[in-house]
């Protein structure tokens, strides 16, 4: 080697408390707490009924995560948007309002669940949904994962979203506000963005992206965080495979999206759109 290994190890360490990521929450820990509450919402085969223990476990678990989330969110003085509810000022009361949404999590799982098995002829029942299918996968996640996006927890609900990304390739953002009797059918390379709605009943197919047309940029011409510029679906909105939605726009309740459409403006109630420019 041209340099020692005591001067490698030096150049490695060096920065290393400006990145601060020894700072930041253990993605793997969160994960393994996220996966544990899916299982105790939907228990199958030989997984742990006992609630009281597997809640006892989490929490404990979480508040240090949210904790060392809101360390690095105020040494390096996160934007607004990634700050806690004022409402909920330690990691325990945060963790505790995210657990206490549990119960209304599950309701709304289980109307998707009901929605994916009415809207896919090959779904035999709802458990089969969420016992196997990816889209369902990825919507638990996310219902998760919103929760405590809503409550302004840093960096803990991205880490979320970001293993339902990796196991299922489908990238929705905790920002996202989703109804409920949300349907993905099939799913890979679905992309849904921090500030997209989606009404009640909407359902998408494989490739569907939800993005943002442009950025606004400060004065510094850097992105301004927060600002609404992403698509807005209304309830009972279809979007069929490898459609390309960009902006702050509004697909009006019931309207049809053919696949491989690229659409960058409103469309009306009612509407069946085939070709990108075409509007019936």
């Amino acid at each position: 080697m041209s340099v020692s290994l005591e001067e490698l190890a030096a150049r490695l360490t060096e920065g290393a408390e400006e990145l601060r990521l020894e700072h930041l929450p253990r993605p793997g820990v969160v994960h393994e707490a996220v996966e544990r509450l899916r299982s105790l919402l939907f228990p199958a085969g030989d997984a742990e009924t006992n609630a009281l223990a597997v809640l006892r476990e989490v929490r404990a678990e979480m508040v240090v995560q949210v904790g060392r989330a809101l360390d690095f969110a105020r040494v390096r003085a996160l934007p607004q948007t990634s700050q806690p509810h004022p409402r909920y000022n330690t990691p325990e009361a945060l963790v505790d309002a995210w657990l206490e949404r549990l119960p209304q999590v599950r309701r709304m799982l289980e109307l998707d669940a009901q929605a994916a098995y009415e809207g896919d002829p090959a779904a035999t029942s709802p458990e089969e949904v969420a016992c196997c299918y990816p889209g369902f996968l990825a919507i638990a996640y996310h219902r998760l994962a919103h929760e405590l996006y809503r409550l302004g927890v840093p960096l803990v609900p991205r880490a979320i979203s970001e293993r339902a990304h990796s196991l299922t390739g489908i990238d929705i953002h905790p920002g996202a506000q989703i109804g409920e009797r949300f349907f993905i059918d099939h799913g890979t390379g679905i992309v849904i963005g921090e500030t997209a709605v989606l009404g009640r009943g909407v359902s998408l197919y494989q490739g569907v992206t939800l993005g943002a047309k442009k950025f606004e940029l400060d004065e510094h011409g850097n992105p301004v965080k927060g600002v609404p510029r992403h698509p807005i679906l209304e309830d009972g909105v279809i979007v069929y495979a490898g459609a390309t939605i960009l902006g702050r726009v509004t697909i009006g309740r019931g309207s049809v999206i053919g696949g491989n459409v690229w659409l960058t403006e409103s469309v009306p109630p009612g509407s069946k759109i085939t070709h990108s420019s075409e509007k019936i």
